[in-house]
């Protein structure tokens, strides 16, 4: 086998991983898992929002010395 026919096979093995992973991705079956992850930002933003609200609330009854 020279280096020219394995340049081939890796190419072919590289090809056929790209087909793979493009039909994996868009298969119906991993619609909903894929929607679901793409809106969970907007979910978790919502919590985030009032975390920090509730976050900021609690620092400003602290007091903090700033002499150190």
């Amino acid at each position: 086998m020279d280096y020219g026919t394995l340049r081939g096979l890796v190419a072919l093995l590289i090809l056929a991983l790209f087909i793979i992973i493009v039909v994996w991705s868009y298969s119906k079956k991993r619609k909903d898992s894929f929607d679901d992850v793409a809106n969970s930002i907007f979910e978790e933003d919502k919590v985030n929002t009032a975390d920090k609200k509730r976050h900021l609330d609690k620092d400003s009854k602290q007091e903090t010395n700033n002499n150190v």
